[in-house]
């Protein structure tokens, strides 16, 4: 039995096809559109999909659609009664749209199927699973645990902001849920947008800017923007808000009680004050997410957590978690936002046959390190490379390709690495990668503004041997999809004499690792070993046998404002436009 499930038309589309409850692909629309957070119907993605699996799409036996439009539909019309005569404008805008494709979909979703059909066919068996019971799916049925808490957290689905529920074996039972207008992920955007980054894309630089910042306006935040119970349940105050009835985050009332104007773009000087507001709703948002754990964990009194949703992708909240000790163990879906939408979606559909079982694989998660993308064809990169008269170099042997490799970044050198499958999800997991020497002092700088193209506050994360990872960080536990963020061993850090503000910590070295630690000492890890992921791990073996040192930088493989590469094609291209010193795809060595 073959399982569709996808998520599209708001943003991070994506598909994923599930085969007798085993994930055989999943993948992002904008990897092939080259178009970040592409919201469009995953076409790109389902047409590699079934060429890369040999199938043709009336194979499939159900596509399951991972929200419920006409809820939406009721949600918005909802808003603007409540709210009337404001919203107007934004009402004007939108249902428009509605009317014309969105309260369709049905048809819609059709209509693309249809475009990929070879021979006639009945129509597909097309349903709708809710949002966040798509969130919930995607974060407990690849999870390695029989039973589990979950938690999704985003901004917004149908309704729904917020739900709890357990998972059981082949079951989901969602217990309570928040709705909108209240939320944390829209509280969070809202702060996202005050400083000038772009909503549903920017918040993990929010993120990034906090620890540059002091939390000053915790209080004030809580006292007036939000009523948080006992419980971790909670209500927005909407007179400082403009979500609901606008086409802007946040209203002059917010501006006034921050006492400045909002940063218009990304070009306006980031000042103390901006770090301090980063600060600020980063420690509200962990405070809100940790009180919601403390009550999941007296309701259910289970060792286990499954998250997912676009606020499970804030890794240092997630970090707070695991070292409060709430829970024995957290599992954190890698596509936690929309994208993974269509992972649960598909779930959802295989578990409605009650025979269908929960697949368990020697205690690893289903998520296959989450490679579960395109990949790239040997005879056709060599072909391409030869085509468009780029020297190289093909390694037979792999083993020898790492040792070049290896010796290269000793010398300070930065590779694009391009292996295998690529990933789903936000975060390249070391097979579309850049990789650097973390020991570097200048590695950061380099590589945020000759290689990424991006702001130089920006921390990279770094990846490292399973079995070495306690040598280096506290986290006590393995973190396999980059989602945690935990603090260097002591006796990895350096003595600071002198102390530093706001972005001139950033020239201030603060470890034996200092291009991988942020400037509140932490990091964000992935752990790799060699059955789940054999490409990377051989190379950091290579890289810990010349240096001892078992660690590298690895950040994805993309250019400012652009979405992780792809192809070996996107991978070329990108090489010419920065400042990469060498590239890596599968056996083909290639230098500038």
């Amino acid at each position: 039995m073959l399982y569709l499930g996808v998520s599209s038309f708001y943003h991070d589309s994506a598909i994923c096809l599930l085969q007798n409850g085993e994930i055989k692909f999943a993948s992002q629309e904008e990897r092939f559109s080259r178009i970040k957070n592409d919201p469009s119907f995953p076409s790109h993605s389902l047409k590699n999909c079934l060429e890369y699996l040999d199938i043709k799409i009336e194979d499939i036996d159900e596509v399951i659609f991972y929200e419920k439009p006409f809820l939406k539909f009721e949600r918005l019309i909802k808003t603007y009664a409540d709210n009337f005569p404001l919203g107007i404008k934004s009402y004007l805008k939108s249902i428009p749209l509605w009317g014309k494709e969105k309260l369709f979909q049905r048809n819609l979703i059709k209509n693309f199927l249809d475009e990929f059909k070879s021979e006639k066919k009945n129509k597909f068996n097309l349903k709708f699973s809710e949002h966040h019971l798509s969130h919930a799916a995607s974060a407990f049925y690849p999870s390695p645990y029989q039973s589990s808490s979950i938690l999704t957290i985003d901004g917004v689905g149908e309704f729904s902001t917020t739900t709890v529920g357990f998972g059981n074996e082949n079951e989901i039972d969602i217990q309570k849920k928040i709705n909108y207008p209240d939320s944390v992920g829209l509280l969070y955007s809202a702060f996202t947008y005050y400083l000038g980054f772009k909503v549903n894309s920017d918040e993990y630089k929010v993120m990034g800017l906090a620890p540059y910042g002091e939390p000053i306006y915790f209080d004030l935040i809580l006292k007036n923007l939000i009523d948080l119970k006992e419980d971790g349940s909670f209500k927005l105050n909407q007179d400082y808000f403009s979500y609901s009835t606008d086409l802007v985050m946040t209203n002059k009332k917010f501006d006034e009680l921050f006492e400045f104007q909002l940063r218009k773009n990304n070009l306006e000087k980031l000042t103390k004050q901006h770090m301090d507001i980063a600060a600020s709703i980063q420690k509200v948002t962990e405070y809100i997410v940790l009180k919601i754990c403390r009550h999941i964990k007296s309701i259910h009194n289970s060792n286990n957590l499954c998250l997912a949703g676009g606020v499970a992708l804030n890794c240092v909240a997630n970090g707070k978690i695991l070292r409060e000790g709430i829970f024995d163990n957290i599992w954190i879906q890698p596509a936690a936002g929309d994208a993974g939408g269509a992972l649960g979606a598909a779930y959802v559909g295989y578990f409605q046959n009650s025979k269908n079982k929960k697949i368990f694989k020697n205690n690893y998660d289903l998520m296959n390190g989450s490679y579960l993308g395109t990949d790239n064809k040997n005879n056709e990169i060599k072909k391409y490379l030869i085509d468009k008269s780029i020297p190289f170099e093909e390694f037979q042997d792999y083993e020898k390709l790492c040792e070049k490799v290896a010796g290269e970044l000793e010398n300070g050198q930065v590779v694009g690495w391009i292996q295998g499958r690529a990933e789903y999800g936000p975060r390249a997991l070391g097979h579309r990668s850049i990789l650097a020497d973390p020991r570097k002092e200048d590695m950061q700088k380099k590589l945020n503004l000759k290689i990424k193209f991006r702001e130089s506050f920006r921390p990279f994360a770094p990846i490292v041997m399973k079995e070495y990872c306690h040598e280096y960080f506290d986290i006590k536990r393995e973190s396999p999809y980059m989602l945690i963020v935990d603090y260097l061993k002591k006796d990895k850090l350096v003595e600071i004499k002198n102390v530093l503000t706001g972005f001139d910590k950033l020239n201030q070295v603060r470890s034996k690792l200092p291009s991988i630690t942020h400037v509140d000492n932490s990091a964000r890890i992935q752990t790799v070993d060699l059955k789940r992921n054999e490409k990377i791990y051989k190379l950091l073996d290579a890289f810990y046998k010349k240096t001892g040192c078992p660690v590298l930088i690895n950040t994805s493989f993309n250019l400012s404002e652009e979405p992780i590469v792809n192809s070996y094609k996107d991978a070329v291209e990108s090489f010419k436009r920065c400042g990469l010193d060498k590239l890596v795809i599968n056996n083909f060595y290639i230098s500038k």
